[in-house]
């Protein structure tokens, strides 16, 4: 009887993979004690990596199937996920297969197993490229050494500080160290001090402690600057060569309190039925130049960054809050979107040009909402001139959003925080930051120009760049589908895909029930992200067939691009070698944005999460209302209902059973009680602490204001059973 090692690796040469049975077959092995032994040596050559595991109790040779490259995330209590460079599915790998790897780095992985739900588990075979070189933390001063505590939890390990790399470093400063030697066999994580930021609990060493960790640029080079500053700031007569001069026609920008740089104008004129609107957005491409140190610098940071106290801009002041910012009685050079919409809010005619404009008036959105919701007669009376148009511009985006929502387009309109702070720094209140008529007027006119462009372009045709948003995972459509017709609706997935109209008409239906918030999350989960991307993939969450971003340059690089192409086209002058020029830059144009905006995205959730913890320093053992956000293994999230602040209720204090994690339905149920904590469920928290280090508010569990029994999605609980300790009851031991 062959059953060595050898054989069946012998047996699995072929590539193909082979069924356990056919296994058993081929080998002549009997069952009993034999078989025993070959299960244990499948066990044993798959944990070391040789083979791997495939749904239907597949066997397969390592790299025969599932070899991947990607990008490492680590989470902060060890296991990571590889995100492969492909775009599939992320890889799970289990702490011990990490081997020295940290989170960010560049890796090669292979899968060893995939669930029948086709979700994979790996490991990490090799180390390409490392992705973390510098790290932001608190340094603690060891013998005439010390060490550096990652403010980056992920990174699972501290920084060794040798004697003669301090760096002037004191005892609980916080600090940037550069690594200088990476994790071994033999030895740990050093480094040595670079730069002392300063006190942990001063508000301008936080914000530099973002800004660090996430590698953001945020002052300009001595060269930039020159480069701005020979820009001119007033717009001269040559520079009017070409244009269409708007400045005869009432433009307006609408913009929030404390905007500085303004992209956007818009203008609107009623015919007949039919109402034309005018989007003209700063000409950005006339003063930035391609190739130039503007430019590169601009490409660089990708796009502005945005915290509860400061702006980190793509471009310099002199440009984005200046000769560029569209500013009330100044002429300013733009590029105009011109669009006619019928009353059903179709656009029927579209034309786009360069162009001059001088804005009537700096409006906000709450000027704008006392005169269009309020009726508010002292707003009503400083603004005579403008209260008319502004009623057409109402009216049209009435229309245009009447249009999205019937093609399908998915309105999330969850609540956003505003963070409130002082003269200091320090957070003083966390309020809902308001999102009324006149942000939906600009949201529907800015989305209107951008489809207008993309399909101009794509129309031409031309390499250009558009920004895409793809149907959402099969799997977890599936999982979606089963968990609403547990509340009895329906949502239609066929072929593994569902239609944005699907979507949209379930978001209407649950409109002002229980479960509508709950319903929102689950659904919010199961979209991918958006990103750039050099070739149209449509956008799912619009139900636009072709989308870009034009309507931000001052703030986003790929905006600027666009404009760049799209000037190109309009004059006439697109060449071959231009055509190729483009094919052969925008894909990475377009993998380097996306990653900017990412990185910047994480840093202001950062800076708000920071802010919002600190908020929460005096608040212990106060008591709030919230609704679950998260169900985990571990605990709930629970985000408060006023403050918007989130945090954790950790399983062991909950009240004393054997919970399990019922992963589809989203909650915990006590096995003997049957208690059911289910996201979206409101419930009563105390706060008990504040962890700093973790960057985590911590809650108690008072009470459950709502409460809903758990409903199997299908034919008996298919859910996966985790079985997860809370308190144990007096007495009793599983």
């Amino acid at each position: 009887m062959r059953k060595g090692k050898e054989a069946v690796l012998k047996l699995l040469k072929g590539g193909e993979p082979v069924p356990f049975r056919q296994m058993l077959k081929a080998l002549g092995v009997a069952r009993g004690q034999e078989r025993d032994r070959l299960e244990g040596m499948l066990d044993t050559l798959l944990e070391a990596g040789e083979i791997v595991k495939l749904p239907g109790r597949l066997y397969a040779i390592a790299g025969s199937v599932g070899a991947l490259r990607g990008k490492l995330s680590v989470h902060r209590d060890g296991y990571g996920f590889v995100a492969p460079e492909d775009g599939s599915g992320d890889l799970f790998v289990p702490a011990r297969y990490l081997r020295d790897c940290m989170n960010g780095d560049l890796v090669e992985a292979q899968v060893v197993a995939v669930r029948r739900d086709g979700k994979k588990e790996g490991r990490v075979t090799a180390l390409i490229q490392r992705g973390v070189t510098s790290v932001v933390g608190r340094f603690e001063a060891l013998g005439k050494g010390g060490r550096v505590i990652p403010d980056d939890q992920r990174l699972g390990r501290d920084v060794v500080i040798a004697p003669g790399a301090l760096g002037g470093a004191r005892d609980g400063q916080v600090v940037l160290a550069q690594i200088t030697s990476y994790p071994s066999k033999v030895a740990g994580l050093e480094g040595r001090i670079s730069e002392v930021l300063g006190d942990a609990n001063d508000p301008e060493v936080e914000v530099l402690t973002v800004i660090k960790k996430y590698d953001l640029p945020y002052l300009f080079d001595d060269d930039v600057l020159a480069e701005a500053s020979r820009q001119p700031q007033l717009v001269d007569e040559a520079a009017l060569a070409g244009r269409t001069d708007l400045r005869g026609r009432l433009t307006v920008t609408i913009d929030g309190e404390t905007a500085r740089d303004f992209d956007d104008a818009v203008s609107v004129a009623r015919e007949g039925n039919n109402i034309r609107l005018w989007v003209s957005i700063a000409d950005v491409s006339h003063y930035v130049r391609e190739g130039s140190r503007l430019d590169t610098e601009a490409y660089l940071r990708g796009t502005s960054v945005y915290f509860p106290d400061r702006c980190i801009p793509m471009l310099p002041e002199e440009l984005s809050n200046g000769i560029c910012s569209l500013n009330p009685e100044v002429d300013r050079l733009t590029m105009t979107a011109e669009m006619l919409f019928d009353p059903q809010g179709a656009m029927v005619e579209s034309r786009f040009y360069p162009s001059v404009i001088k804005s009537a008036a700096r409006l906000t959105y709450t000027i704008v909402k006392q005169i269009l919701v309020d009726a508010d007669a002292q707003a009503l009376a400083a603004r005579a001139s403008l209260v008319p148009d502004l009623k057409v511009m109402e009216e049209l985006s009435l229309r245009l959003n009447a249009r999205r929502r019937e093609r399908g387009s998915i309105d999330f309109d969850l609540p956003e925080p505003q963070i409130i702070l002082d003269l200091q720094g320090e957070t003083t209140a966390i309020v809902r930051a308001e999102r009324n008529l006149a942000h939906r007027i600009i949201e529907e006119f800015m989305l209107a120009a951008n489809e207008a462009v993309a399909s101009f372009l794509e129309g031409t045709p031309v390499p250009s760049l558009y920004r895409v948003h793809e149907n959402p995972d099969p799997l977890k459509l599936k999982d979606l589908s089963e968990f609403v017709f547990s509340f009895g609706y329906e949502l239609p997935v066929l072929e593994d895909k569902v239609n944005p109209a699907a979507l949209q008409k379930l978001l209407a239906e649950v409109e002002g029930k229980p479960e509508e918030r709950l319903i929102n999350e689950v659904l919010l989960r199961c979209m991918k992200q958006a990103r750039y991307c050099a070739e149209n993939l449509g956008h799912f969450g619009l139900a636009a067939p072709s989308y870009t971003h034009f309507t931000s340059p001052i703030r986003r690089y790929p905006d600027l691009v666009v404009h760049r192409i799209l000037r190109l086209v309009l004059s006439g002058r697109l060449s071959p070698r231009d055509r190729d020029q483009l094919e052969a830059r925008l894909p990475e144009t377009a993998i380097h944005t996306s990653r900017r905006e990412r990185i910047a995205m994480e840093a202001e959730r950062e800076m708000v999460d920071l802010k919002k913890m600190q908020f929460m320093r005096d608040k212990i053992g106060e008591e709030y209302d919230g609704f679950i956000t998260g169900v985990a293994q571990f605990g709930l999230f629970v985000e408060l209902v006023d403050l918007f602040v989130e945090g954790m209720v950790p399983v062991a204090t909950l009240p004393a059973d054997y919970y399990v994690h019922m992963e589809k339905s989203h909650s915990l149920v006590g096995e003997r009680s049957r208690a059911s904590y289910r996201i979206a469920d409101r419930i009563r928290v105390k706060v008990a602490a504040v962890n700093e280090a973790r960057k985590q508010v911590e809650f108690a569990l008072v009470g459950t204001l709502e409460k809903r029994p758990i409903t199997p999605s299908g034919p008996g609980d298919s859910y996966p059973r985790i079985p997860v300790k809370g308190k144990r009851p007096q007495g009793k031991r599983r």
